[in-house]
């Protein structure tokens, strides 16, 4: 049996969740993986529980509902900093569930380094400090001889990089194409059933599949951080955002609307790398599929994503829930990955 230490950042829908799925399955991973889930630490604004034994996770969760405040907790700490912890507790994974800046990246970028340099491994779902900073703490993961696993950054419970980087190994791809966020494949689905985009979009909020403020996701941000997170880890590309062409949800063309309406044909938000002239481009566009095309079929909150390789063909993925229990249980499954070599 081997003891994982754990601490996690952000107690969030998705942290918290991530917390539920470890609950759930902690006789599984004891028995399947031979691996002891031990939680040290949670951090919230403000500071953090931390116990150098382990806290009781079922407590936690009974306790407390996401973003609920820990300050009367005995074991909360106010202002206590990530580094002390870190430097108090045995090195195991920094499961990393906050939402940091699009652009900069902070606080997720400084975070996720401090504990790489600290000899920690990190799982995350955050996707600002790998839009900003992806070469960098990769190139800092490997100095320091951890893992970064990113797996509920691109697509979550949809194995996008499980499929390029393991059952497709030894292949060239050379395109890539995916429908990659649940909220605005579900309005565009609806739409195509009727519905107009505010009737869909507020249909989308009151069910929880879209945040009360979906601008990430409907101006196409969402779509165009995974497929560049995707392409940087699979080809080892070295695009930004600000040089995509990225389109939304927000206002599809009239013409776009009537020809997604017809018979045997769907308009989706395509996350694509293709290559032209001998040089990958990076976009994220709306377009008419017809039948033939292998993600014609996802509809709703599904996702899916098709690789074209030189030997193996078109391969396509669909599903994975889209919700903070797929992300959780991403986390999850990138944990055990990590330490499967000594299992």
């Amino acid at each position: 049996m081997k003891g994982v230490n754990i601490v996690l950042l952000g107690y969030g829908n998705v942290g918290r969740a991530f917390l539920q799925v470890l609950q759930e399955k902690r006789e599984i991973m004891l028995a399947r993986y031979g691996l002891d889930f031990r939680l040290h630490s949670v951090f919230r604004q403000g500071g953090a529980l931390y116990s150098p034994q382990p806290l009781a996770v079922k407590e936690i969760l009974e306790e407390y509902a996401p973003r609920a405040s820990f300050q009367k907790d005995p074991d909360w700490y106010q202002d206590l900093g990530l580094e002390h912890v870190l430097e108090s507790t045995d090195p195991g994974v920094l499961v990393e569930c906050i939402s940091s800046d699009k652009k900069g990246g902070e606080p997720g970028l400084s975070l996720i380094s401090v504990a790489l340099e600290r000899g920690w491994h990190v799982v995350t779902a955050d996707k600002g400090p790998l839009v900003a900073g992806f070469r960098e703490l990769f190139e800092r993961a490997r100095s320091h001889q951890v893992s970064l696993k990113i797996s509920g950054a691109t697509a979550a419970a949809l194995p996008t990089l499980d499929v390029a980087l393991h059952s497709l190994a030894g292949t060239d791809i050379y395109q890539i194409e995916g429908i990659l966020n649940g909220t605005t494949n579900y309005i565009l689905t609806r739409i195509r059933e009727g519905a107009g985009y505010p009737e869909a979009l507020a249909e989308a909020q009151s069910k929880g599949i879209a945040e009360p403020d979906p601008s990430l996701d409907i101006t196409g941000w969402d779509t165009a951080s995974k497929i560049l997170i995707i392409s940087s880890a699979v080809l080892e590309t070295e695009f930004s955002v600000e040089n995509m062409k990225i389109q939304g949800v927000d206002n599809i063309p009239p013409d776009l609307l009537d020809q997604g309406k017809k018979e045997g044909q769907a308009l989706k938000l395509l996350g694509k790398l293709s290559k032209k002239a001998g040089k990958f481009q990076l976009e994220v566009a709306l377009e008419v599929i017809d039948s033939s095309h292998p993600l014609f079929g996802v509809d709703g909150i599904d996702k899916g994503i098709t690789f074209y390789t030189d030997t193996m063909g078109a391969v396509t993925v669909t599903g994975g829930k889209s919700d903070p229990r797929g992300a959780g249980a991403a986390l999850l499954k990138d944990i055990i990955a990590i330490y499967q070599r000594d299992i």
